[in-house]
Parts: C-alpha cells; sequence; structure tokens
C-alpha cells in the first residue's frame, strides 16, 4: 500500500547567515529551518529564538481597549458588580480564570457563568444571560462576554435593554449584521488590519490586564504568573503560533515547568507528564481533557481547576476531568464507527469533495472531534451534525488548507439557521430536511471556489537528513524553535533508504515499534496509528518528527514516524 501524501520538500529560501556567533552556535540544518520560516538576520533570529516579555506590544493598539478599560475601571470606582460570561472550551475558561483574578485583584465584586453546551448552547443565548443574572444573584451593571458576543447583536440589544453595559473580549468572525451594540468591542477580528488577528480569546484578556494595569499598578499582582493559563488556551484554541502568541506560548510553558496554577499542576500529574512542558503536551493531554469537561457538560469542573488554590482539591478535580475524558473517548469511538459506515455507503473520495454527515443519537459535544478524525483521514472539508429529537441540527467543521468554512458557510446561508467561527474551524446549525441540500451546496462551493491541487494531500517535508546527524546537540538547538503548532508546525525531516532491524513490534493495539537502520546507523522509531496500515517492503523512505525523550533519567531522541513510502531515487 504506498502513501497517501505527495511528499514536498520545502525548499530554503532566503540567506542562512545569522552572523558569527549565531553562526557557531547553531547547526546549519537550524539556520535552514529559521530561513523557512521567513527569519533573516541577526536581530530577528535572536527575538525568534530567545523571545522576551519587555517586546510586547502596546495593548491599547487594539481597538476599543481605551473604552473597555474605561468601563471596567468605573465599574471598580462605582462599587458595581459584575458578571463574566465565558465559553465552555480551554479558551472560554482560560479567559474566565484570567478574568476573574485581574478584576478581583481590583477589588471589583465579580461572579462568572458558564453556558452547559446541550442546556444554554454556545455564546449569549437568551436561556443562557438570564441564567447567568440568576447565578450572580442580582443584575449585575456590566457583562463582560469573554471567548463570545461579536455575533450576538440581539442578545447585547436585550441585555442594554435591561439596563447592563457590555463589554466584548473575542476573537470570532463578525456576523453579517455588524458589530453588536456594546461600549466596547475589543477584536482584531474587527480591525481593517490589526496585527493582533492571531490572538485567542486569552490572549485578549491578557492584552486587556496588560492595559489596565499600565493605567493603575498593582504592587502585589504579577500577571506573569497566569501566563501558564494563557499558553494553554493559544496552544488548545490551534490559534497561530507567531508573533506574541508564541512568545506567551514560551514564557507560559516556563511558568508550568517551575510550578504555576496549581490545577494544571494536578493536571500534569494525572498525564504522567514526566519532562519538560510543551505545546504537544499542552495540545494532546492538556487541552483534550479540560475541554472534555465541556463537551460531557460539566466545564464548571475545568473551571474550578483552573481557579482553585486547594491542591487536594486540584487532584481531585484533575481526576474528574481524566473520567470526562474516558467518557468522551468511548463517545467518540461509537460516532467514528457510526459515521464511517455511514460513509462506506453514500461517500466517494474521488467524487466527492466534502464530507456533511449527521445522527440524532451523537453526542453535540463530540462531533468536533469526529469532524477533525474525518478531515484528517480523508483529506475532505467536513461538518458532523448532531440533531436534537425535533431535528434542529447542532454541526462543527473542520477543513483543510485552502477551503475557509467562514466562506462555504456566507455561501450556504439560506440551507442554514445559523453558522459561524473560523476559516478552519466553524459550527453551524440546521434543520434535518436541509442536511442533503447543504452538502450540494457545500460540495458545489469547493468544486467551484478552490484550486483542485489544494484537494491533494500533501505532507511538506523540511529537510533530508541522515541518521548520523540525530543527535543530543542537535536537539539543544532545535528546541529554541518551539513552541510547535499552527503557523510554525513541528519540522518535518526525511531519510532515504532506511530497512528494518527486526519485525515491528505491536504496542497498545493501534502503534508500532520500528528498529530501524540506514547504512550502518540504528534508531528506534515510533509510527502512531500504524497498525493498521499495510507497510510496503523496505528499504523504505520515511518522514518523521524528532522529540526529546526522558526516561528514568536517561535523555535520548525520538522518531515518531508521519509516513512511509518505499525508497526512491534522489
Amino acid at each position: 500500500m504506498s502513501t497517501k501524501f505527495s511528499w514536498e520538500l520545502r525548499p530554503t529560501n532566503g540567506s542562512v547567515d545569522f552572523g558569527d556567533e549565531l553562526n557557531s552556535q547553531l547547526p546549519l540544518l537550524v539556520r535552514k529551518l529559521l530561513a523557512q520560516r521567513g527569519i533573516s538576520g541577526r536581530e530577528r533570529a535572536l527575538r525568534f529564538l530567545k523571545p522576551k516579555l519587555a517586546e510586547l506590544g502596546d495593548p491599547f493598539a487594539l481597538r476599543e481597549m481605551d473604552a473597555a478599560v474605561d468601563r471596567i475601571f468605573r465599574a471598580a470606582d462605582n462599587g458595581e458588580h459584575v458578571c463574566i460570561y465565558g465559553d465552555y472550551d480551554v479558551d472560554g475558561v482560560s479567559s474566565v480564570t484570567l478574568l476573574y483574578a485581574v478584576l478581583r485583584a481590583y477589588g471589583i465584586r465579580t461572579d462568572y457563568f458558564i453556558p452547559v453546551r446541550t442546556r444554554e448552547g454556545y455564546g449569549l443565548s437568551e436561556e443562557g444571560m438570564e441564567h447567568a443574572i440568576e447565578a450572580c444573584g442580582e443584575k449585575p451593571q456590566l457583562l463582560i462576554a469573554v471567548d463570545c458576543g461579536t455575533s450576538s447583536v440581539d442578545e447585547v440589544a436585550w441585555l442594554q435593554g435591561q439596563g447592563i453595559d457590555v463589554v466584548i473580549l473575542d476573537h470570532h468572525e463578525a456576523s453579517t449584521q455588524g458589530r453588536p451594540p456594546a461600549v466596547a468591542v475589543v477584536n482584531a477580528k474587527l480591525e481593517d488590519a490589526s496585527p493582533f488577528t492571531y490572538l485567542c480569546s486569552a490572549g485578549v484578556v491578557f492584552k486587556l490586564a496588560h492595559a489596565m494595569l499600565k493605567q493603575r499598578r498593582l504592587p502585589h499582582f504579577d500577571l506573569k504568573q497566569y501566563l501558564d493559563v494563557v499558553a494553554i488556551a493559544t496552544v488548545a484554541d490551534i490559534v497561530p503560533l507567531v508573533d506574541e502568541n508564541r512568545l506567551l506560548t514560551r514564557h507560559g510553558l516556563r511558568v508550568m515547568e517551575s510550578g504555576g496554577n496549581i490545577g494544571i499542576q494536578a493536571l500534569n500529574r494525572v498525564t504522567n507528564l514526566n519532562r519538560r512542558p510543551s505545546a504537544s503536551h499542552i495540545s494532546f493531554r492538556l487541552g483534550p481533557r479540560l475541554n472534555a469537561a465541556g463537551r460531557m457538560d460539566s466545564p464548571l469542573d475545568a473551571l474550578d481547576l483552573l481557579m482553585t488554590r486547594d491542591s487536594e482539591h486540584a487532584l481531585s478535580l484533575a481526576e474528574r476531568l481524566e473520567l470526562h475524558n474516558r467518557a468522551r473517548q468511548q463517545e467518540e469511538e461509537k460516532i467514528r464507527n457510526e459515521a464511517m459506515e455511514m460513509l462506506s455507503q453514500t461517500f466517494s473520495p474521488t467524487r466527492d469533495n466534502v464530507i456533511v454527515l449527521g445522527s440524532r443519537t451523537w453526542h453535540p459535544g463530540v462531533v468536533g472531534i469526529v469532524a477533525s478524525l474525518l478531515m484528517r483521514r480523508y483529506h475532505k472539508p467536513t461538518f458532523v451534525i448532531s440533531l436534537d429529537e425535533n431535528g434542529v441540527g447542532k454541526g462543527s467543521g473542520r477543513s483543510i488548507p485552502g477551503v475557509s468554512l467562514v466562506q462555504a458557510i456566507h455561501a450556504c446561508a439560506d440551507t442554514l439557521i445559523s453558522g459561524g467561527g473560523h476559516d478552519m474551524a466553524a459550527g453551524l446549525v440546521i434543520h434535518e430536511d436541509m442536511i442533503d441540500a447543504f452538502r450540494q451546496r457545500f460540495d458545489a462551493f469547493v468544486r467551484e471556489s478552490v484550486d483542485p491541487s489544494r484537494l491533494v494531500p500533501v505532507l511538506n517535508v523540511d529537510a533530508e537528513v541522515t541518521f548520523p546527524e540525530l543527535t543530543l546537540d542537535l536537539l539543544d538547538s532545535y528546541e529554541l524553535l518551539e513552541p510547535f503548532g499552527n503557523s510554525n508546525p513541528q519540522p518535518v525531516f526525511m531519510s532515504r533508504n532506511v530497512m528494518l532491524t527486526d519485525a515491528p513490534r505491536h504496542l497498545q493495539g493501534n502503534h508500532l515499534r520500528l528498529g530501524l537502520r540506514q547504512g550502518s546507523c540504528e534508531c528506534d522509531a515510533m509510527y502512531f496509528n500504524g497498525a493498521s496500515r499495510k507497510l510496503p517492503d523496505p528499504p523504505w523512505d520515511i518522514a518523521y518528527t524528532i522529540d526529546r525523550n526522558v526516561w528514568k533519567g536517561r535523555v535520548s531522541l525520538a522518531i515518531s514516524i508521519q509516513d512511509i513510502r518505499p525508497a526512491c531515487s534522489s
């Protein structure tokens, strides 16, 4: 069975000369990786490799930040009651955690509310707002919406009619209705040419906190201690790890390594973190468990974990999140199997440009994960929809590079009740009897507006290396490129003419451990989820990533296989 990917070796455009000092410190391979990321010259390289918090930009460069800060300080000065209304995902609960700490540090009487996915749904729903006011015990004078609110024009107008001012701190796309009638909407997506469109909502809250502290210093409040919370939100929300996002995440991981948030420490224990924290640990361990609470209708468990100051209570909550995650995994497996069965009957990878599936038995909190799995498996933009007993479906979409789900939703708007989100991840609401019409319109949108070459899965290989180059010294320099994630992807390397030293070993059913040899040099490698694949006969060309592995105090370089193909000539 041959690879489904087309391998493309990235060119190294630009100079690999970063000055005598850096040239002597960095291996040529790392300098090539810098050049591939558009980094040129000594100063830019140093800012990338060793970003400093002193380089953070002016938070008031975000439009309407001054109005948001003024309104919050008026609440502080007048003894007003403030309610924070957040989303139930990692970005939402992280944003609420940070904003609550900041407002309380200024002595503001503050409550918070997180909607339950299956009860109030996403964002500022009328039911959610009523429950928020009820949970606060009294009507607040100011409601601050975090990680939601940008598209809630009618809902914000309703709040204002109740005598409640609204400030929105968000990063989602605007609706076709325009800007909500809030006192302030701090969202770079509403600006014409903002440098901060990459921020998640926790990043926006961080900028707000920075702005407040610039105007009124708090000697005993250290905003840097909350950077681990910002880092978790930034990585888990899959926003671009560029510029200040990368800087905040880099320093947030350092805070996590040295202690930081008690709840995050407890979750690290439960997930058996035995090495330096990394963005991949957030992506594959911490983020899914924090998200599982909201997916399984218990978002306060995740929020309580991030807010608690009690180590024993934190460990109990972390173990509860582990149970939520296991329940999520079981539900995910059920939906995935049913979705694959549907596709086997109706879907043609060569004919169909999109995947759209729905069922009345699927949990709405898990359909986004299954959409992501199907998108990666078939390299098709995908929506998976959970339908309620009335035939109203809530769907989550995941896309491939080059296909904007936001544009697709706008193009298919007459088949939907509502929809919105980001280019690569979006949500929609639809009637059951319109799913087929939406699928057809979505397919036509992709066929007519997307270059067919974008629909072919490509594995971008950063560099060709030989096994003798894979040393711990290389790893020391290579790790300066971290954190890896969206827009700063982990480099993929390839090595040619690789042989097996022994038969592949199956681990936990789905994974393979491979003993490999290139020339006289041998390495071990893991091929996660490779057990279901029919491997070609050696010799192979292999594509892989590298990481630091620590086991019982021994440090080694770990190879993680991304793809295998029969060996080709150069």
